[in-house]
């Protein structure tokens, strides 16, 4: 185990992808459960902050510490197990994502939650139920976790297999690896039409495992993640359509994202079934132009789309795609259709360049990420984006706006070059999120709360809900010692 504590040696620790700062009196790097479970009981025991990082590629300052120490799980990096024939994998919680889809695509499985940030650690998208372009045809990282092993902040060891323990209508019963049984109750949470990652999971019967999926550290340390994995698709048909109005490319994105819908419903083989939908605006094809210079300058918008499918049948999957594409005049002459391998990476570094080009904008202004990740139901989607739009443009602030739009999930970065457009932003900003949740959606989609949102979510739940979270973060943490600042206003 490492232990550093020179400030010169843990700077890198004191911020994430947001820009977002904090401070610690030291970084701790364990290797294996058993010394995460020592360190806890210490933690806990002195009532010592603990804040867990991975990468720190977050957005909502989740893994900056406010004091204490961090325990980064760097070292806990190895790949345990892939299981070819069940079709699973056991890691460590610092495995990179990108060395994890590396490892199985010789063997021909697939592993479908793919946030933007491929140098993430696979334990924090765990911690974050992050998602990312394929979120919209297999669902966020919750769907593919089967099992945990999390040690709670008392240092006692949770096993937990998806499946075997439930709630019985709301109250959630517990037992640790020693035997010691933990009571809780579980908030009645209304469900949403969208993609949602505000807040602890909360259903009625819901399964245990899911508790501590997404709850940003707060719960305990995941040393143990168990994944479901796919068979690789044999095809994919990926493209990047252009059009030379936002309409159009918004009405391309609905019909699209309907057809899909109906596939599903139907089980057609030959039909249109998005992988991916993801949306950008003309200002970032504008941003990315540099990187890109084959953009068309007359482009307004554009679409990147992928659809699985198989030798047999990729023409007529294909032949659908292109008549779709021109009822809503995409600009077939001088959109991107990958050929080969090569070409669907480069499709994949065009959607991921324009998050690092506005993070790498951001931290050379030495700003805070100012960027919406809210979702609203679909039928309100194209009637938000173009109020989003009005109200940014009336404060003269650059923007760029792209996304998961599949998911009708929004992404609008604010570009202020100054404090006072700073300020100008963040009001802009909080009013838009607060749009979101009164249209039924959420402020927080697939970045997590952290400590950059919490005030929103006490808009987005009443009081009775946010005590009934508060209490089980008290429960299994009654000496606050785990990422203190994440999720919640009261830490006492």
């Amino acid at each position: 185990m490492i232990i550093k504590t020179e400030q010169n040696e843990i700077q890198d620790y004191l911020k994430d992808a947001s820009n977002t700062n904090g401070y610690c009196e030291a970084v701790i790097y364990p290797e294996n459960t058993d010394e995460v479970i020592s360190i806890l009981k210490r933690a806990n025991s002195e009532k010592t902050k603990i804040t867990v990082c991975g990468n720190r590629t977050g957005l909502s300052g989740g893994s900056v510490p406010n004091g204490g120490i961090v325990l980064s799980t760097e070292k806990m990096n190895r790949i345990l197990e892939i299981n070819e024939e069940e079709q699973f994998a056991i890691v460590e919680p610092g495995v990179l994502l990108s060395d994890f889809l590396k490892e199985l695509k010789p063997r021909k499985l697939y592993y479908p939650p793919d946030p933007t940030e491929l140098n993430c650690f696979l334990g924090g998208t765990v911690a974050t139920n992050a998602s990312g372009s394929k979120t919209f045809k297999y669902g966020p990282t919750r769907d593919f976790v089967i099992g945990i092993e999390i040690v709670l902040a008392s240092g006692d060891l949770l096993v937990l297999d998806r499946g075997k323990y439930f709630a019985k209508n709301f109250d959630l019963s517990i037992t640790t690896a020693d035997q010691k049984r933990i009571e809780l109750k579980i908030p009645s949470v209304k469900s949403l039409p969208t993609k949602n990652t505000a807040g602890y999971f909360c259903r009625e019967n819901m399964d245990v495992i899911d508790l501590f999926i997404g709850s940003e550290g707060t719960l305990g340390i995941l040393t143990k993640l168990k994944l479901k994995l796919l068979p690789a698709p044999q095809m994919v048909l990926s493209a990047v359509i252009f059009f030379n109005s936002e309409d159009d490319g918004l009405n391309f994105i609905e019909e699209s994202r309907n057809e899909s819908f109906n596939s599903r419903i139907n089980k057609s083989s030959i039909s249109i079934d998005a992988l991916a939908l993801e949306y950008f605006d003309k200002y970032a094809l504008d941003f990315l132009r540099q990187d890109f210079p084959n953009i068309p300058e007359d482009a307004n918008s554009a679409v990147w789309f992928e659809q699985e499918m198989d030798e047999e049948s990729s023409n007529s999957i294909t032949d659908l795609w292109i008549n779709l594409i021109e009822k809503h005049n995409g600009d077939l002459s001088h959109s991107w259709i990958a050929m080969n391998e090569k070409d669907k990476l480069k499709f994949i570094e065009f959607r991921h360049r324009i998050s690092t080009k506005v993070n790498e904008f951001i931290s050379s202004r030495n700003m805070r990420k100012l960027g919406t990740d809210f979702a609203v139901p679909d039928e309100e989607l194209k009637k938000f984006y173009f109020k989003l739009k009005n109200d940014v443009e009336k404060t003269g602030l650059d923007y760029v706006i792209y996304g998961h739009f599949g998911n009708s999930h929004i992404h609008l970065n604010m570009l202020p070059k100054n404090a006072e457009e700073f300020e100008t932003a963040k009001k802009l900003y909080d009013n838009m999120c607060l749009s979101a949740i009164k249209s039924g959606g959420t402020f927080a989609a697939e970045h997590g709360v952290g400590k950059n949102k919490k005030a929103l979510l006490y808009e987005m739940y009443d009081e009775k809900v946010m005590s009934e979270m508060w209490k089980i973060k008290q429960t299994l943490d009654p000496n606050l010692i785990l990422c203190c600042g994440n999720i919640f206003k009261t830490e006492s």
